[in-house]
């Protein structure tokens, strides 16, 4: 059983390898402005999981040439780049001035698309009709953050936003031409296996309903990470988090359920420098991938195998 790797993607699409640059090209967050909220995601400390963080103060042309030559200088030489807008919410800002951001990223030699990743109610019509024009042009991936399908969940971590919001806003980027990609956190407070399966169900059902050029996912398992609400909620007991066989157990259940040719963009989640807390697992990202492969043959299952059995799901759901 062979997984469909966002490595192994690019490669099909380009015919070499792309590789992704980190861009912090100074956005916010509604859930941290006041337009939402002020304290943001319980589990977002920014800094924990974006390269892009670090080179702010830089244009986003010097922040690409910069990650480029610390590719060339490393084991992961290429010549092809997706300019990745990673940090906060990369389309929260008026439409000329997301054009003029995007725009840069476009003219660094050996760029050949955009990545940019938002949440679902920083998608209005008028920023679809912006990412429809360039996806007609390079190649575009956007990626909405949904974490959780329960609105109780979605309330517990301060998200800002509900399920209702993300599945009008995939409805509304349908036949665009536009490639997305959507977050699962795996192991959010609260919640119960049955209750991920649940978000994994209704986001296949949503996504066989639309017209994608591709599926994606990131999977995270959920992080405790320096300065945020969950680790003070984690240090007074209020949390747990999950083990290495526990989340591959979860993964492919999720994965189960989705369409068969999703594109993994990420099996398992990480974090930079000094600021995790929780879960210190004694395991590479590797290892996992190969244990999420094993744990399919074990189950003599594949990603996309109770979606395309529903009367398989539907008994599956109610467990």
């Amino acid at each position: 059983m062979t997984l469909y790797t966002f490595g192994k993607y690019l490669k099909q699409t380009f015919g070499k390898p792309v590789r992704k640059i980190s861009i912090d090209a100074g956005f916010t967050c509604p859930n941290r402005d006041g337009t939402v909220a002020k304290r943001g995601c319980t589990f977002c400390n920014n800094r924990s999981f974006s390269e892009g963080t670090a080179y702010r103060r830089q244009s986003v042309r010097e922040q690409i040439e910069a990650g480029i030559d610390r590719l060339r200088h490393s084991r992961h030489n290429t010549d092809a780049f997706l300019a990745y807008f990673q940090s906060f919410s990369n389309t929260y800002a008026p439409v000329d001035v997301l054009e003029s951001l995007y725009d840069a990223a476009l003219t660094v030699e050996g760029v050949v698309g955009l990545d940019i990743a938002t949440r679902p109610d920083c998608v209005s019509d008028e920023v679809l009709d912006l990412l429809q024009g360039y996806a007609q042009k390079t190649h575009l991936w956007l990626e909405l953050g949904l974490e959780s399908s329960h609105d109780s969940t979605l309330s517990r971590i301060n998200r800002g936003h509900t399920w209702a919001q993300f599945e009008d806003a995939v409805r509304r980027l349908s036949g665009r031409g536009i490639n997305l990609c959507v977050h699962l956190i795996l192991g959010l407070p609260g919640e119960t296996p049955t209750m991920m399966r649940e978000t994994a169900q209704r986001l296949g059902e949503l996504i066989s309903q639309v017209d994608l050029p591709t599926f994606g996912i990131k999977l995270h398992h959920l992080h405790i990470v320096k300065g945020t609400v969950l680790a003070w909620e984690y240090k007074a007991g209020r949390v747990e988090t999950l083990t290495p066989h526990a989340y591959v157990c979860l993964a492919c259940d999720v994965l189960e359920r989705l369409p068969r040719n999703t594109v993994v963009q990420r099996f398992v989640g990480d974090t930079l420098g000094d600021t995790l807390i929780a879960p210190r697992w004694e395991v590479t990202k590797s290892e996992i991938l190969q244990a999420i492969a094993t744990e399919f043959e074990a189950r003599n299952t594949y990603p996309g195998a109770l979606m395309e059995n529903r009367s398989l799901l539907t008994a599956s759901s109610q467990l």
